[in-house]
């Protein structure tokens, strides 16, 4: 899972396999560490209860939430992202975008992409160069 965070906004993409792990478990976790022992952990959760996307931050894990009917059609379609906006105690609001991650059009040396969707645009060739 790929994490993106950029001011207020939040933006995760997922593997064939997490989407997967997703819709048969619910749940997809990440971390990284740091030096010290100390890690950033982020997750994303798929919940009957959830009404909406949403996003927690509590005991240094991210959690976005999802709701498990969205989970359900966007895992077993063409569907790309899940997006949502969250609004904060301040009157500011939070982006919260989740998407399949599609392999690169042009190979990069030393990355994994096997797990990846199909880039939509390589079937075609409408490849930029």
């Amino acid at each position: 899972m790929k994490l993106r965070i950029r001011d207020n906004s939040v933006r995760l993409r997922l593997t064939q396999s997490e989407v997967a792990s997703l819709r048969d478990t619910g749940i997809v976790r990440a971390r990284t560490g740091f030096p010290g022992g100390r890690d950033f952990q982020y997750a994303v959760e798929s919940s009957p209860a959830n009404v909406s996307v949403g996003a927690v931050f509590s005991e240094n894990v991210m959690t976005v939430r999802l709701p498990e009917t969205i989970v359900l059609a966007w895992a077993s379609t063409e569907q790309v992202s899940i997006d949502g906006e969250q609004l904060l105690d301040d009157g500011d609001s939070v982006r919260i975008l989740v998407e399949k991650d599609f392999a690169c059009l042009a190979p990069r040396e030393g990355e994994d992409e096997s797990d990846m969707y199909a880039h939509p645009q390589a079937a075609s060739g409408d490849v930029e160069t």
